[in-house]
Parts: C-alpha cells; sequence; structure tokens
C-alpha cells in the first residue's frame, strides 16, 4: 500500500504542476508557439504488469505479468478528452509448503499444482492533460474512470499419499475458485513521458496506477465454496527437524467483495494528428475544391395534390431578411444555388403572386461536397388558371393580348397581358363562375366559361383553358357559332344571346368600327321565302346587339337568304342534313372605311 499510496502522490502533484505550467504559458501563447497541441493523438503500448489481489486468500499470491493497451485522445488545448484500452495478463502463485508435509500421519509425497492466468479488459474514459515545452518533449497525465472485466486466476494444489492401510489416496491441500467477473467500476491514473523522433511520431515511457472496486471471486457451484485450504502447523521432530503437519480444511464459503489493483511501467509509440499552424498550407486539388462546395437545393411543391411547380420565384435570406441570392424553378420544380457559405438562411417562394410557405436552413445542415434539400410548399386553396391565347384554327400563339377575367355576378374582374408565348395566368376563387376572353386590336376573341365547382382542388391546382382569336379583316366574313332559331323563326334564342354578347364585347373594345350582320339558309325552300326569313334573321340580331347598348348606326343587317351557299347544295343537289347545316349561319362582317 505504501507503493501506491507513493505513486498518487506523485501523480497528483504532477497533475497540478501541469495545469499550473499550461495555465501560465496558455495566456501568452507560448505553447502554441512551439508546437500545435490541439488535435487527435493515439498511443499503443506494452509492459509489464504487478498486480495486488486483496481477497486475503492464505498461500496465494500473484505474479506479474504482460499487459498492453491504447488510447486515443482528443487536445481541445493543454487539455482534452481520451479513452484507454488494456488488457492484462496476470499468473497466481502458490506458496503452500510442499516439503516434509504431513496429512493425518501420512507423507505427501507426490504434488500435482494447476494455476490458471488471469485476464484483465479495462475501457475507461476521462480527462488529459499535457504539458509540451519544445517539439521534441512533452509529459501527459491522463485519469481514466471505467468498467473491467476479470476472468481466471483458478488455483489448485492436490497431494498424494498411501495412508496406514495401504491405500493410494489424494487430498485438496490448497484451493481458489479465482475470478469470473464483468463490469466492475474501475479508476486508472497514469504519467506519460514523450520524445518525439518526428513531428508526430514519438516513443512514449510511462507508468499508471489501476484499481477495480469490489470484485467478486468466483464460486465453485459444485464443491460450494470459493477458497479452501489446510491449515500448516511446523512441529519439530526428535531428531530436531521440522516437520509440516496439517490440520482440518478451513473453507470460506461466501465470495469476498475485495478490491483488485495493480501498477505497471509501459513503453509504447505515439503519433500526434496535428499540423503545424506556422507550415505554409497545400494548395488543394480541383477535387479537394469540389468537396468544399456548399450548395442548396430548393424543391416547390403544391401541398395538396404533391405537383412539382415550375417558375416558381425562390428567394434565399439572410437572418437579417437582406436577400442574398434569387432564382425560379425548372421544369422539375427545382432551383440549385451553388457555392453558397454554410450559414443559417430564410428560404421564401412565390408562384404567380401567391406566397409559399417558408422553410428555413441551419448552418449545421451543411456537410462539404453535399447538396442540402429543401422544400417550399403552395398551401393556397385557390385554383391557378394557366391559359394560352392563340390564333383560330392554328397553333401559333398570340402575343400582347389584354385577357379580361370576370365574374358572372360582376363582383370580380381581372386583367393580364399574355407574353411572348401568348400566356396567361390567374387566380381562380373556389365555387365561382367565370367568363374570360382577349382583347387585341383587329382580334374578334372566342368568350368561355369557367365554373371551379367542376374542379377538387384536392386533386387540381392548375386550370388549363386555350382561348381562340380570329383575326378581323375587313370585308371578311366570320361565322358567328351557336346563332339557333325555331323553325320558320327569326327570334333569337337564348343559347345564340351568348354568342351575340361576345360580339357586343368586341363592339365596345373597338367603338371606331361599323359590322354587316348576314343571315343565310340552305337551299331548301323558295328562293324568295327564304331571302325573307335571313333578312328577318338579321334584322332580330341586330335588334339584340342594340338592346345591349351598341348603337344602330354602327350595324347593318343582311339576309342572303340561299344566294351565298358554301358547298355544293344547290337545288336539285341531293345532300344530308349535315351538308345543309353548313349553310345555315349567321356572320358578322368588319365594313371597310371606304364602304358606307
Amino acid at each position: 500500500m505504501k507503493k501506491i499510496k507513493l505513486i498518487l502522490i506523485i501523480t497528483f502533484y504532477l497533475s497540478g504542476l501541469i495545469s499550473i505550467n499550461a495555465q501560465e504559458l496558455a495566456p501568452t501563447d507560448t505553447i502554441a508557439n512551439v508546437v500545435n497541441l490541439k488535435g487527435f493523438q493515439v498511443a499503443l503500448r506494452g509492459g509489464f504488469d504487478i498486480p495486488t489481489f486483496d481477497n486475503n486468500t492464505p498461500y496465494i499470491d500473484y505474479k506479474g505479468g504482460l499487459m498492453a493497451g491504447a488510447s486515443i485522445d482528443y487536445y481541445f488545448k493543454w487539455y482534452g478528452l481520451g479513452v484507454d484500452f488494456d488488457y492484462i495478463q496476470n499468473k497466481p502463485s502458490s506458496s503452500y509448503r510442499t516439503g516434509n508435509l504431513y496429512y493425518n500421519g501420512n507423507n505427501v509425497t507426490n504434488f500435482n499444482l494447476t494455476e490458471d492466468k488471469i485476464t484483465r479488459n479495462f475501457i475507461g474514459i476521462g480527462p488529459s492533460f499535457q504539458y509540451q515545452p519544445t517539439k521534441k518533449y512533452s509529459v501527459e497525465l491522463k485519469l481514466r474512470a471505467g468498467i473491467s472485466s476479470i476472468d481466471g486466476g483458478k488455483t489448485s494444489l492436490e497431494g498424494s499419499y498411501v495412508n496406514s492401510s495401504n491405500v493410494p489416496s489424494t487430498e485438496i491441500f490448497n484451493y481458489h475458485n479465482g475470478y469470473s467477473q464483468t463490469n466492475i467500476f474501475s479508476a486508472k491514473g497514469s504519467l506519460q513521458f514523450n520524445y518525439f523522433v518526428t513531428e508526430k511520431l514519438g516513443l512514449s515511457l510511462g507508468g499508471y496506477y489501476l484499481k477495480h472496486f469490489d470484485s467478486e471471486e468466483s464460486k465453485n457451484t459444485l464443491l460450494n465454496y470459493t477458497t479452501s485450504y489446510k491449515p500448516i502447523t511446523p512441529v519439530l521432530g526428535t531428531n530436531n527437524e521440522y516437520t509440516n503437519q496439517t490440520s482440518n480444511t478451513q473453507l470460506r464459503e461466501n465470495p469476498c467483495n475485495c478490491d483488485v489493483s495493480s501498477i505497471g511501467i509501459f513503453v509504447g509509440l505515439v503519433y500526434k494528428f496535428t499540423s503545424d499552424p506556422n507550415k505554409p498550407k497545400k494548395e488543394k486539388t480541383k477535387k479537394e475544391k469540389e468537396k468544399e462546395i456548399y450548395s442548396l437545393t430548393v424543391t416547390a411543391r403544391d401541398k395538396f395534390t404533391k405537383d412539382i411547380l415550375p417558375e416558381t420565384e425562390i428567394v434565399l435570406k439572410n437572418n437579417d431578411g437582406e436577400i442574398l441570392k434569387t432564382g425560379k424553378t425548372n421544369n422539375f420544380g427545382v432551383v440549385v444555388f451553388e457555392e453558397i457559405e454554410p450559414d443559417s438562411y430564410v428560404i421564401e417562394g412565390s408562384l404567380y403572386g401567391i406566397n409559399l410557405e417558408n422553410e428555413d436552413a441551419k448552418k449545421r445542415e451543411f456537410k462539404k461536397g453535399k447538396t442540402l434539400q429543401k422544400e417550399l410548399s403552395y398551401t393556397d386553396k385557390n385554383f391557378i388558371l394557366k391559359g394560352k391565347t392563340v390564333r383560330c384554327n392554328t397553333t401559333s400563339s398570340l402575343a400582347d393580348v389584354s385577357v379580361i377575367l370576370r365574374s358572372l355576378d360582376a363582383t370580380i374582374q381581372k386583367n393580364s397581358i399574355t407574353n411572348e408565348n401568348g400566356e396567361y395566368t390567374f387566380n381562380l376563387n373556389e365555387k365561382t363562375s367565370f367568363t374570360i376572353y382577349g382583347k387585341k386590336d383587329s382580334y374578334f376573341s372566342q368568350t368561355e366559361t369557367i365554373n371551379t365547382e367542376n374542379f377538387d382542388r384536392m386533386t387540381t391546382l392548375f386550370v388549363k383553358l386555350e382561348i381562340c382569336m380570329e383575326q378581323v379583316d375587313c370585308g371578311k366574313a366570320i361565322k358567328l357559332n351557336d346563332i339557333q332559331y325555331d323553325t320558320d323563326k327569326y327570334a333569337v334564342k337564348k343559347e345564340g344571346k351568348v354568342e351575340l354578347n361576345r360580339l357586343v364585347q368586341f363592339l365596345n373594345d373597338n367603338p371606331e368600327i361599323k359590322v354587316e350582320l348576314s343571315s343565310h339558309t340552305d337551299s331548301r325552300g323558295q328562293n324568295t321565302y327564304n331571302q325573307t326569313l335571313s333578312q328577318n334573321r338579321a334584322n332580330s340580331v341586330v335588334d339584340y346587339i342594340v338592346s345591349q347598348g351598341i348603337k344602330r348606326s354602327r350595324l347593318t343587317a343582311n339576309g342572303y337568304g340561299e344566294s351565298q351557299l358554301l358547298n355544293e347544295c344547290a337545288d336539285g343537289v341531293d345532300c344530308t342534313e349535315e351538308q345543309h347545316q353548313v349553310n345555315r349561319r349567321t356572320e358578322m362582317k368588319v365594313i371597310c372605311p371606304d364602304n358606307k
């Protein structure tokens, strides 16, 4: 115990000495000017271990043995944190006297001794301290707490003799069942001196003290005891020579929870994973530089339908609200911000004037050489109308068209101008009906009706619609669709008024033009009857348009009967109903300025 106390006193004295010197040096960075202490350090060691087993077992001592271990430490400066791994092997040693041994008056002549080795494994974690005044030398103090396992150490001494009946017999004179225990709380302190042969590689020499608390002995369950022995009494014989007389066997049934400790010395190697801060940095390769690039990928997606959202405006801001980068998602709903600093950001998005839910990017989420993935959600419950204006009967788009969207109750009206691709967008409220048409000089627009009750927002975000625009040249006839009349009647039916409203809108948008409204019949029936009927129908169309606020002076009504057939279905020609239908029509024609 005196040796142990001395080692502990020296260890804690050196610990205080190292701490004081390190603290004195740290403010002036004296150590840092000599050598870089920060970083990982790995040490391998091997040595000799001298154990003490406080199990109070007579006649059994313990020999020293080999040890091997490793340490991994990370030093923040002169202080750090480390882990120790140790493997220790010892062996028991029987001190039982075997010379001139007598049992019950019988001379024991032959002995059989078995001594199993003891292995100990230790893993511990704790603080580390180092003092390195030069690049060549350093001293380290390491304090560890952890768990151990002890296994083995069984000792058995058997002796043979011939009794008074001349019968050979065998008896156990000394026995200890050894150890078989895991998860033993243990503590270790070590002092290590290092000599560096290079900047990073060094040789080490040191010593340690290791203690295992409450190490329980193993019990022989068959014999029901841990230790047995026969006490020896030296007896002086008639010839003045001592003989060793044994008495009855002594047993210890209950295992002893006794401490086990050891001291040891070791040599080894140490390697520092640190670099000289004053050494010029090596130029990085292209691949190394690419690994240090930080990237951020943002995907825009609808919350309900999960559709990706192209053309979404994305803004990257810092925590102070300053805009750092902007971008627009591609056809896959993705925008990538390259070569950005790892920091905390706020990501905002907007699609056709509607904001998406913001998302945060934390500094800790950025990894070198990897792209951080973020997703913004579009949560607005309105629909998005994505339309296009085209020239009628073609696929040619029409740019710079003023598109008017108006609710049927006239409480909502929105305007938009088509882009170079003829595209326009509107946000459509739920459960609302709209009319939509285009306005452009010299073009007559189709009018469409949209009812959003026909769509489910959970499955649909985008409503697509194409508006047909027909170019109007003076003197060119344009057919008005769906102008229906009852047979032999000329009053405009309700369905036809929808189409005539399209013409009313065109006339309101172009107040300077005048138009001719013409009505045509097929060849069936008398010519004079068809002429009169068509004139009355043309007059009826004009009357309706005037009732909608258009001056009559801008309108001319002409009935052409069957005089301007569009196909060969004249009198006497056998034609189908569909062929005759082509000739029954109402047309609009802009009157050229030179004409009256």
